[in-house]
């Protein structure tokens, strides 16, 4: 069934693809979601009623979970659900950048078992499945393998490497960012970053497929205490993420602070 899905997700992440890019930088509506949440554009919408439609009619029997949908309790007893973003990075969508992605992924029993981030400005497509390499337009793609933090490349926010959360002292690496956490988690899959890290709770729309893409090329992928991250939960939201080169990846969590003891 991986096969099939990821064939699935393709095509209609490509068909988001074509939806998203008749709105951009074209000044599409938007509104606030309120609460924290940030905005949401007329296009983000329109994507989310064509992947509903198009998804759920192949797969009748999948959950669903996406960000632009009321979420409900009968995702929890379906065997598999689709785990969607209409578009990750909607701010930057909304500035005209290219990096923003449609996220979607397909969990089974708590576990990614097949995902595509697609950037459609830039017209990348990145896929995995949970028993195939992770690619990158067709071409397969590895994350870095460098170890150690001194010069290491990573996606994070200023305020992730706080010196209260490092009690060893801040990493010296070179730190940048992107605004969709799909598209960072690609970015350390295909080894043009050591590694990326957010200490903020993360959606699972965010991150479900980009974290089985870059777990498929090599990098380890877990929350901010370096547990495993279980999808479908009743709180769609994992405890942070950290994905990087293996070697790097124990660096980083050998210099943060306990979670107990973090700020905030």
């Amino acid at each position: 069934m991986p096969a099939h899905d990821l064939a699935l997700l393709t095509e209609a992440a490509l068909k988001a693809g074509g939806i998203a890019m008749r709105f951009w930088r074209r000044a599409p509506k938007f509104w606030d979601k309120g609460g924290g949440h940030g905005p949401v554009t007329e296009a983000d919408l329109d994507v989310n009623e064509m992947l509903a439609h198009l998804l759920l009619a192949a797969r009748p029997g999948y959950g669903w979970l996406s960000e632009e949908t009321e979420d409900g309790a009968a995702r929890l007893v379906a065997e598999r659900v689709f785990i969607i973003d209409p578009i990750d990075g909607t701010r930057a969508f909304m500035a005209g950048e290219e990096t923003f992605a449609h996220s979607l992924a397909v969990a089974e029993r708590g576990r990614v078992t097949a995902a595509v981030v697609y950037l459609p400005a830039l017209d990348r497509l990145y896929a995995a499945s949970d028993h195939g390499p992770a690619l990158c337009d067709g071409v397969e793609i590895a994350a870095s393998t460098r170890a150690g933090t001194e010069g290491a490349s990573l996606l994070a926010t200023q305020s992730s490497l706080a010196p209260a959360l490092w009690p060893g002292g801040v990493p010296q690496v070179k730190r940048s960012f992107r605004a969709s956490l799909a598209y960072r988690l690609c970015l350390v899959a295909e080894g043009r970053f050591d590694g990326m890290l957010t200490l903020r709770d993360a959606w699972e729309w965010d991150i479900a497929a980009g974290a089985l893409i870059a777990e498929r090329a090599g990098a380890v992928v877990t929350d901010r205490a370096g547990a495993p991250i279980r999808f479908n939960a009743g709180r769609p939201q994992a405890a942070g993420v950290v994905a990087a080169a293996p070697g790097l990846h124990g660096a980083l969590m050998g210099g943060l602070a306990p979670q107990g003891e973090r700020p905030g």
